[in-house]
């Protein structure tokens, strides 16, 4: 009988990953995570954007600070840009994505608009330096451009000439008025309950104009039925691509959420693989590992992620595991 395997991935203890940036301080709500990685052969590097969260009740609470950090080797990580959050008169600012575009970068950047206390994305254009202005970025997606309660952390991707822009999002639920502003009150509806939270897709062919489709992955009826989050995926060497996303069953998970597995053949079609839990864990309370970017080095996949530890503070950490390969045997 003749058996193929097309890119079995196994799980891995997320604990025994290296350190690559610890929080600035211990003790819950201090984070050092959202890792966005960019592998540049060419150029010897990698570039990696992060962001810094104080705890709420903090002066400066939230994500008061992101950055872009430049590495040889992938490991040791040197900032060579950075924004503070009152650079955008924003109360917060979560995941940003690099994506390569001719000599330069795009950077899209994800932050709670000032205006409406809502989610939103934004892009902004850099030469080879990566020095951003902030003062330039335009409007990618809004709360009111997508119809939805707010979006963010947004992962972009080429394919051929187009940019597929995959963001999570706050479902519209037909709250009425008095509802809609109790939720948006504390400028994170992602954390009150009231919605779910999908991630949807936009595509667009300058990096600046998309178009909204709506969601392509889908929450569970299980452990991701509140959020589901893709984060990051890569191309499996039988065809179709692997994804890695964030799931959680509530609001009180909203800070501590597990890594899922999913399947695409199209990337707008997404299965998830993981129905009854998640792919991995840690030893920790919350056995919280999310914000999983996935980037392929050589004959690996090299994952960088965000865990929390013992003391309730995030760091975050890189494994590197087998890139996988097709099996065939009789």
């Amino acid at each position: 009988m003749t058996h193929r395997t097309f890119g079995r991935v196994d799980a891995f203890d997320p604990e025994q990953g290296l350190l690559v940036m610890p929080p600035e301080t211990t003790g819950a709500g201090y984070w050092t995570g959202c890792p966005g990685v960019l592998y540049e052969p060419e150029r010897g590097r990698f570039l990696m954007t992060y962001r810094q969260r104080r705890p709420r009740g903090d002066a400066r609470e939230r994500g008061w600070r992101c950055a872009i950090a430049e590495s040889a080797d992938g490991l040791s990580f040197t900032d060579i840009w950075a924004v503070e959050k009152e650079e955008l008169k924003t109360s917060s600012m979560e995941r940003f994505c690099l994506l390569p575009d001719g000599d330069g970068y795009l950077l899209y950047l994800s932050y709670v608009d000032p205006a409406d206390s809502r989610w939103r994305v934004d892009v902004c254009r850099a030469g080879g330096d990566a020095a951003f202005d902030v003062a330039t970025a335009e409007p990618v997606l809004t709360a009111a451009s997508t119809g939805t309660e707010g979006v963010k952390d947004p992962y972009a991707v080429r394919i051929g000439p187009a940019i597929y822009l995959f963001a999570s999002f706050a479902a519209d639920a037909g709250l009425d008025e008095a509802a809609r502003a109790r939720a948006h009150s504390t400028g994170d509806i992602y954390n009150v309950g009231g919605t779910s939270c999908p991630t949807g897709l936009a595509i667009g062919l300058d990096g600046r104009t998309f178009d909204w489709r709506g969601p392509v992955l889908e929450t569970g009826h299980g452990w991701d039925r509140y959020q589901a989050r893709l984060n990051s995926f890569a191309a499996l060497p039988g065809g179709g691509y692997l994804g890695f996303y964030d799931g959680s069953s509530g609001p009180a998970e909203n800070y501590e959420e597990r890594t899922g597995l999913a399947l695409s053949f199209n990337l707008i079609d997404w299965q998830r693989l993981t129905p009854a839990g998640p792919w991995v864990t840690s030893g920790t309370n919350t056995g919280s590992i999310r914000y999983m970017d996935v980037v392929p080095v050589g004959e690996q996949w090299w994952l960088y992620y965000e865990m929390t530890r013992a003391d309730g503070s995030h760091e975050l950490r890189v494994t590197r595991i087998p890139r996988p390969t097709s099996e065939k045997g009789d």
